[in-house]
């Protein structure tokens, strides 16, 4: 998978990129990960790619012609199955659209700054809008990483355990069961005894029960989700 993220501020993305489990995929030529800043095609000799939003009002927009002009660019080099704009207004990003994201080839990630990009590059350009919750942050930087965390991680291959992405929270509309590891007693507070039983079906159980009870007790909201679908 190919991901090309556009940025004002680059440098925001490349450490977390470097490191863990995104470095391995990149080491493994299962991922690769290109930034561009959009500086590069700004106007003039100040490189400019913000201007003051027509009606006024606070804040600043980034111009259409930089990005634009920087879209076109790589465009022209690969075909992108999404072009994707990181915005608090977009569509929450949850599990089901990670698992669909990381079936594609080349995606394409806009990281908006300041008050956003210019209206038209949303309407001619973007493919697809993005939230990672409602808030609103600095810039775009950190949701397109977490976009990339999340969809590189379930490619084939990036996980030394295949079955690890398919145990995470959301993957079967619950929450993850709670884990334990050795020692068994710590302090006196001893891993469940089913969990030391060698017998799988009763641990598969035990999880599931336990996926539903935290689920139930910590986000009801996906249950009711799972019932309107």
């Amino acid at each position: 998978m190919r991901i090309d993220i556009i940025s004002v501020v680059p440098e925001l993305l490349h450490s977390p990129l470097q490191h863990s489990i995104m470095k391995r995929a990149q080491e493994k030529g299962l991922l690769e990960v290109h930034i561009h800043d959009l500086r590069h095609f700004g106007l003039g000799k100040h490189r400019q790619v913000d201007d003051y939003p027509f009606g006024g009002g606070a804040g600043m927009v980034l111009r259409p012609e930089p990005l634009a002009q920087c879209l076109d660019t790589l465009m022209a080099q690969h075909t992108y199955d999404e072009i994707i704009y990181l915005t608090p207004d977009g569509q929450r990003f949850d599990q089901k659209m990670a698992n669909r994201l990381s079936l594609k080839d080349n995606l394409l990630l806009i990281a908006g700054h300041y008050k956003g990009i210019d209206e038209r590059i949303r309407q001619h350009y973007v493919t697809l809008e993005i939230s990672i919750g409602d808030y609103v942050l600095s810039g775009g930087e950190l949701p397109a990483l977490v976009v990339v965390d999340a969809v590189g991680r379930l490619i084939p291959g990036v996980l030394n355990d295949e079955t690890s992405a398919l145990l995470d929270s959301f993957q079967d509309g619950l929450l993850a069961p709670p884990v334990y590891t050795r020692p068994a007693n710590f302090r006196g507070w001893e891993v469940p005894q089913v969990l030391r039983s060698g017998n799988f079906k009763a641990i598969e159980a035990w999880r599931y029960e336990q996926a539903l009870q935290r689920t139930r007790q910590r986000r009801p909201d996906l249950l009711l989700d799972e019932e309107a679908e």
